[in-house]
C-alpha cells in the first residue's frame, strides 16, 4: 500500500464518506476517519483509491487535494495493475486432497533443506495466503504459503531457504544476505525472478 498526507484544515464535517469520479482516476471513495490526523490517500488492489478523510476537513478539500494528487495516485494504480496481474498467476490451491498434497511437499522439502544445511526450527505453518511467500517468528516457527508447489522448484526452494536463514539471522542486514548467498547459486537472479510473482517476504 502506498501513502500521503497532509495537514488538516479547521472546516466543519459534514457528512461520513462520499464516492466521486476524478477524470484518469476513476471512482475515489472519500470517507471520515476518526483515527486520521492528516489526509491519508492509499491505493489498493482490492478497495481501489480511499481518502481517510480527518474530523476538521470538507470532503470538498479532500476531493481537491486527491486532484492535485492525481499524477501520484495513477502512478500507484499502475503499480497495483501489475500487481493484480502477477498474482492472478499463481492460482489458489483447491480444497481437499490437493491441499493435502501440497502441505505434504512443502513441509517435505523443508525438512529435506532444514537437515542438508543444519538448520533447526519449532514448528510449521503452511497456509493458503494471499499477501507473502513465507515468514519466520521470533520463537523459530515457519509459515509457508501453499501455492509455492505451483512455483518452479528453484524458487520454491529459495523461499524456504530464505525463511530458515532466518531462523540465524532474524532481519534483512548485510548478514542475512550473505549467510543465504552461501546457499542459493544465483540469488540475486532468483530473488528477482520470485519477485515477478508479486507476494512478499517477511
Amino acid at each position: 500500500m502506498a501513502n500521503i498526507s497532509v495537514e488538516k484544515e479547521e472546516v466543519i464535517p459534514v457528512k461520513n464518506s462520499s464516492i466521486v469520479e476524478i477524470d484518469g482516476i476513476g471512482l475515489v471513495l472519500f470517507e471520515r476517519s476518526k483515527r486520521a490526523r492528516r489526509m491519508n490517500i492509499s491505493v489498493k488492489p482490492s478497495t481501489g483509491v480511499r481518502v481517510a478523510v480527518p474530523h476538521g476537513v470538507s470532503f470538498r478539500k479532500a476531493e481537491e487535494f486527491a486532484r492535485d494528487k492525481a499524477k501520484w495516485i495513477r502512478k500507484h494504480q499502475n503499480r497495483m495493475k501489475l500487481y493484480e496481474k502477477e498474482n492472478r498467476a499463481i492460482p489458489d490451491i483447491p480444497a481437499g486432497i490437493e491441499r493435502v498434497k501440497a502441505r505434504r511437499k512443502i513441509v517435505e522439502r523443508l525438512e529435506y533443506l532444514a537437515e542438508k544445511h543444519g538448520f533447526n526450527y519449532n514448528r510449521t505453518f503452511v497456509r493458503n495466503q494471499k499477501t507473502r511467500w513465507g515468514s519466520c517468528s521470533c520463537k523459530g516457527n515457519i509459515s509457508l504459503n501453499m501455492k509455492l508447489v505451483k512455483l518452479p522448484g528453484e524458487l520454491m526452494d529459495y523461499v524456504i531457504l530464505h525463511e530458515l536463514v532466518h531462523t540465524r539471522v532474524m532481519n534483512h542486514s548485510s548478514d542475512f544476505w550473505d549467510e543465504l548467498d552461501k546457499l542459493v547459486v544465483g540469488s540475486k537472479g532468483v530473488r528477482s525472478r520470485l519477485r515477478r510473482y508479486g507476494l512478499a517476504l517477511f
